[in-house]
C-alpha cells in the first residue's frame, strides 16, 4: 500500500508527487494518457516563471524527470473507480488494482469537441486537436483554428509559421485570449479573423475539404485542408464521483485548500472548481494538495 496515490500526471500531479516525496511519503502517480497532461500540447509556453519560452513537452519532461529522481513511481493506467476502505482507498484500473492511504485527484480535462455531425469521422482526416502534433502535415496548406482563448491563439501562431493561410473562427464577437498573443497574430499576413460565427457542419467525403459556419450574416462555407479545434476542456471526473462531489459541469467541488467531501481525498489542478486554469495555478494546487495529504497522514489534521 502506498502512502499517496496521485491520479493524473500533469503539472498538478507532478508537483504533488514532488512535494510528497520530499516529505518521505511513498507515492504512485497513475496517468492514462501522456505524462505531462494538456501542457504537452502547447508548442510554446511564455508565462511560466523561470522560462522565457519553453515547449510544453520540454517542461513536462523536466517535471517527470525530477519526480522520478525523487523516487516516485509512475504507472500508465486509467482508473475507473475509487473506493474508500477500512485501511484507505482502493483504486481500480484497466491493468491493475492499487491501494493507498490517501488520494490526490489531478486528472485534468480533455479537449472539448465541436459537437457537429461526422466529427468523429474526420478526426485524423482533417480534424486535429493538437497543432504541435499535426501542424507539420499542413505545411503550405490552408487551415482553420476554432476558438478564441489562449490555446486557440497559440495554435494559430504555430500554424501561421508554416501554413499558407490560417483562419481563426470564434463564436463570440471578441477573442478571450491574451492581447499579446492576439497582437502577434495580427502582425501575420496570412491570418484571417472571423468572430460571431459558430461551426455548424463539416464538408467533405473521405477527407475534410471545408467547414460550414453560421453567423448574423447567414451561413457560409470556408474551404480548408484542416481544422484545429481549441474550444476548451472537459473534466474527467466521473470515476471519482463516489469520493468527491461534482458540480454541474463535472468539476470536483474543492477550494484552495484542495479538500473534497471525503477525508483523505484531495483535488488539484484543472479537474477542480476554480476561476483560473493555468500551469502556474495547477502547480500551486499540487503543492497545496500534497501538503494537505501529508498533514492528514501525519495526523496533523
Amino acid at each position: 500500500m502506498y502512502d499517496i496515490a496521485i491520479i493524473g500526471a500533469g503539472p498538478a500531479g507532478m508537483t504533488a508527487a514532488l512535494y510528497a516525496r520530499r516529505a518521505e511519503k511513498s507515492v504512485l502517480v497513475i496517468e492514462k494518457g501522456a505524462f505531462g497532461g494538456q501542457m504537452t500540447f502547447s508548442p510554446r509556453i511564455e508565462n511560466y516563471p523561470g522560462f522565457a519560452s519553453v515547449s510544453g513537452i520540454e517542461l513536462a519532461d523536466a517535471m517527470v524527470g525530477q519526480v522520478l529522481e525523487q523516487g516516485a513511481e509512475l504507472e500508465p493506467d486509467e482508473i475507473t473507480s475509487v473506493e474508500k476502505t477500512d485501511s484507505g482507498f482502493l483504486l481500480t484500473g484497466g491493468y491493475g488494482v492499487y491501494e493507498a492511504k490517501a488520494v490526490i485527484l489531478a486528472a485534468g480535462a480533455k479537449h472539448r469537441l465541436l459537437g457537429v455531425e461526422r466529427e468523429s469521422d474526420f478526426i485524423g482526416e482533417g480534424i486535429s486537436y493538437c497543432a504541435v502534433c499535426d501542424g507539420p502535415f499542413y505545411k503550405g496548406k490552408r487551415v482553420v483554428v476554432v476558438g478564441g482563448g489562449n490555446s486557440a491563439l497559440q495554435e494559430a501562431i504555430l500554424l501561421a509559421e508554416g501554413c499558407s493561410k490560417v483562419t481563426l473562427v470564434q463564436n463570440l464577437d471578441y477573442f478571450t485570449g491574451e492581447k499579446k498573443l492576439l497582437d502577434r497574430l495580427s502582425g501575420s499576413g496570412n491570418v484571417e479573423f472571423i468572430t460571431g460565427h459558430t461551426v455548424t457542419g463539416l464538408v467533405g467525403d473521405n477527407s475534410l475539404t471545408g467547414i460550414r459556419i453560421s453567423g448574423a450574416d447567414g451561413d457560409k462555407v470556408i474551404d480548408t485542408d484542416g481544422v484545429f479545434v481549441a474550444i476548451g476542456l472537459v473534466p474527467q471526473n466521473a470515476p471519482f464521483s463516489s469520493v468527491a462531489g461534482l458540480d454541474g459541469r463535472g468539476y470536483i467541488v474543492s477550494g484552495e485548500d484542495t479538500l473534497t467531501g471525503t477525508v483523505g481525498v484531495f483535488a488539484a489542478g484543472d479537474c477542480r472548481t476554480k476561476s483560473v486554469r493555468q500551469i502556474a495555478t495547477a502547480v500551486a494546487d499540487g503543492a497545496a494538495a500534497a501538503i494537505a495529504a501529508c498533514s492528514y497522514l501525519d495526523g496533523v489534521r
